[in-house]
């Protein structure tokens, strides 16, 4: 079983033909609401996507924000830690989806920012407790060493982007970044190879977008190209990856496979608007896996230069 803790948010969605700069206005399309939050999101992926029982530590206001949030993790089987937070509104974020499936996303703590470390359920019944980073750093740390202390795999998706604590980064099995988060944790500039270098973690695994993943694990390199799909939003894309890797993980099944089933249910994910709503279930993860053509030598050798490895 695997224990999700961290943010949930509404999210309100507009379209717009291209994410604007500094300055700029653009006129959108329609106003759209979803139930979103990096950890919301991620619950939904391991239990909707990943198949596996999931629970969620998360905090929410007295709002009619909450509503939706409550409603979605409940149809996608994740068991509710809930705290009130009756004197903050529920989280929300705020986003712009291009026409090229780009997005820009501001979000709105509230709630989320009302966990503390007390909150936390006992350990007992979890192989695998999944953080992020939209909830304050001092209660992720307490969760992560709380975990471990219990021998409970803690994973991290160092998402949104700033530098951890020595204490977090001691407590981690396994990180999950991006480009961007990468370079940020490495405090290092220079190409995935190198920044991997400067990362102690017993495993690291970074995803590329369109490109696909890549991961080192225990000095061992792991490519895994990506699947080509007609993008329609990003949104929660590398969410549903993070809970599809945590819940096939859970499972037994090892790296490589846990990468290509994230992969697989990243791309799903990029085909259908709003976050927890675009989230594939697995039997349609498992059935683009079967059906789908295997990655060309081409494509990993690409991504091996890539990645400088």
């Amino acid at each position: 079983m695997i224990l999700v803790a961290g943010s949930a948010n509404l999210d309100f969605v507009v379209r717009v033909p291209h994410i604007p700069v500094p300055g700029e206005t653009v006129l959108g399309r329609n106003l759209t609401f979803f139930p979103g939050g990096k950890g919301a999101n991620q619950a939904v992926a391991c239990a909707r996507a990943g198949g596996v029982a999931t629970d969620m530590l998360l905090a929410l206001g007295n709002d009619w924000f909450a509503g939706p949030i409550e409603a979605s993790l409940r149809d996608a089987g994740v068991r509710m830690h809930r705290v009130r937070v009756p004197e903050g509104r529920t989280g929300a974020a705020f986003i712009s989806v291009s026409d090229d499936a780009e997005n820009a996303i501001t979000v709105a703590p509230g709630a989320n920012n009302g966990l503390s470390a007390g909150d936390l359920p006992p350990m007992a019944p979890y192989s695998h407790l999944l953080l992020q980073l939209e909830i304050p750093m001092a209660v992720v740390t307490e969760y992560a060493c709380a975990a471990k202390e219990n021998g409970v795999k803690v994973v991290l998706n160092a998402a949104p982007a700033q530098g951890l604590p020595d204490d977090l980064l001691a407590a981690i099995d396994i990180l999950i970044v991006n480009e961007g988060e990468l370079a940020v944790v490495a405090k290092h500039n220079g190409d995935i190879a190198s920044c991997l270098e400067h990362i102690d973690i017993p495993c690291t695994v970074v995803t590329l977008g369109h490109r696909g993943c890549c991961a080192i694990e225990g000095g061992s390199r792991v490519l895994q190209p990506g699947f080509s799909v007609q993008a329609l939003d990003t949104t929660a894309a590398g969410d549903t990856f993070s809970g599809v890797l945590v819940a096939a993980l859970s499972e037994g099944r090892s790296l490589v496979e846990a990468m290509q089933r994230a992969n697989a249910a990243g791309a799903l994910a990029c085909t259908k608007p709003g976050a927890q709503f675009s989230i594939p279930g697995r039997n349609e993860v498992e059935s683009f896996l079967r059906d789908g053509p295997p990655p060309r030598q081409s494509q990993i050798e690409d991504l091996r230069n890539y990645c400088g490895f």
